[in-house]
């Protein structure tokens, strides 16, 4: 491209921009003018700023206990076109370009107005794959009831992102009314919050985990391969359990699938033997978390992998993710089993290698086991290829 195109090129930029009906710069300093910032489930603290033309959304959760605060900036936006957005082709549409401290991690943007109750609805989350690059993400509302005079919001927030520091840098933020007919996709990989289960049935790949194993950070030394229950007969049944310092951990051989492109969130499938847990708990407690692999020793052996081995010199929070993929209660279905979706950047990178496999971890009191490979149960995944 030559260099009079690219000048072009950089100039139309600006005025694609400033077609927007509300943009946010960052070009100030301090907190920018008009937003809100906030924590709640925990123990986070969170501080927004600007500088340079670039707004840092910073959050410690080093105090906090168990990892499912969240923490959120929101704009109330003025300046939009309301008499177009009540009409039935019209919808809202939020951009932001946005850079993360530590990855994968997800983020999710939101709209909701005073009359919103369902704060689940209108949200996409997305997965920001490094800390390196700057991602352009966006959501485009589907049948978000507006009348003229609404106080609309919209929101940028992050969830359960682990117990440290982390930031979220803005380059700028916009909003629109956009006709559904005619607006392009949205930018990034938008993924439904807490999506409903897919049927295990359309998927034509089921691949069963090659190896599973019980590690321990109270015993970080010792190989529980051989976790087992021993029934009243004497009988062996091999268990993966997850406890207060238990966590299982999970592998798959997915070589044959190296260079192909994953279509859709997929499942893992877990055989459940036993929950211990009280009702009394509130919400986001005793449950179970499903979180990826992403450093230590990838190429660890059942027989012998202990807590130490698998992560090596590294943290353990550099080796299992601190933000989950998803949290559930382990409840049977009428197959005996018990579904996770496992979203599709998840799964492309399990394909691509860049995950080693998955963890279960506890979340909150809970003990629960799931029956090994060896039991004949094994976990399994439920994947579909694309093109």
């Amino acid at each position: 491209m030559s260099r009079l195109l690219l000048s072009a090129f950089a100039l139309v930029l600006p005025i694609f921009s400033a077609l927007a009906q509300f943009i946010d710069h960052f070009d100030g300093t301090g907190t920018p003018k008009g937003w809100v910032f906030i924590t709640g489930d925990g123990g986070a603290k969170i501080d927004f700023s600007q500088k340079n033309g670039i707004a840092s959304l910073h959050v410690d959760a080093t105090n906090d206990q168990l990892n499912i605060w969240w923490a959120l900036t929101r704009h109330r936006i003025t300046g939009l076109d309301m008499k177009k957005l009540v009409q039935p082709d019209y919808e809202l549409r939020v951009e932001a370009r946005i850079r993360v401290s530590h990855a994968p991690r997800r983020v999710n943007l939101h709209f909701n107005h005073q009359r919103t109750t369902d704060f689940h609805s209108h949200l996409m989350e997305f997965d920001i794959p490094d800390t390196v690059s700057w991602h352009t993400i966006s959501m485009t509302t589907r049948d978000f009831e507006t009348q003229i005079g609404d106080s609309i919001n919209a929101h940028l927030a992050l969830m359960d992102w682990g117990l440290g520091k982390y930031r979220v840098d803005f380059d700028y933020f916009k909003v629109d009314v956009v006709n559904r007919q005619t607006t392009g996709k949205d930018l990034g990989n938008p993924l439904p919050y807490h999506p409903p289960l897919a049927d295990p049935a359309t998927f034509p790949l089921h691949v069963s985990v090659s190896q599973d194993a019980v590690i321990d950070k109270q015993f970080p030394g010792r190989n529980f391969n051989n976790w087992h229950r021993r029934g009243a007969t004497a009988e062996y049944t091999n268990l993966l359990t997850v406890s207060g310092t238990q966590s299982v951990i999970m592998r798959w051989d997915l070589s044959t699938l190296k260079g192909k492109k994953i279509k859709r969130a997929g499942l893992l499938e877990l055989s459940p033997f036993s929950v211990q847990r009280s009702p009394d708990f509130r919400k986001d407690f005793g449950m179970v978390r499903i979180a990826e692999i992403i450093g230590g020793d990838g190429n660890w052996d059942e027989k012998t992998v202990t807590f130490d081995k698998l992560k090596g010199s590294q943290p353990i929070e550099h080796v299992i993710n601190t933000q989950m993929i998803i949290d559930d209660s382990v409840t049977w279905n009428q197959n005996g089993k018990v579904l996770f979706t496992i979203s599709q950047p998840v799964l492309q990178r399990l394909i691509d290698g860049k995950t080693r496999g998955l963890a279960i971890l506890p979340l909150g009191a809970v003990t629960a086991s799931f029956y090994s490979k060896e039991s004949g149960m094994p976990p399994r995944l439920y994947l579909e290829m694309g093109e």
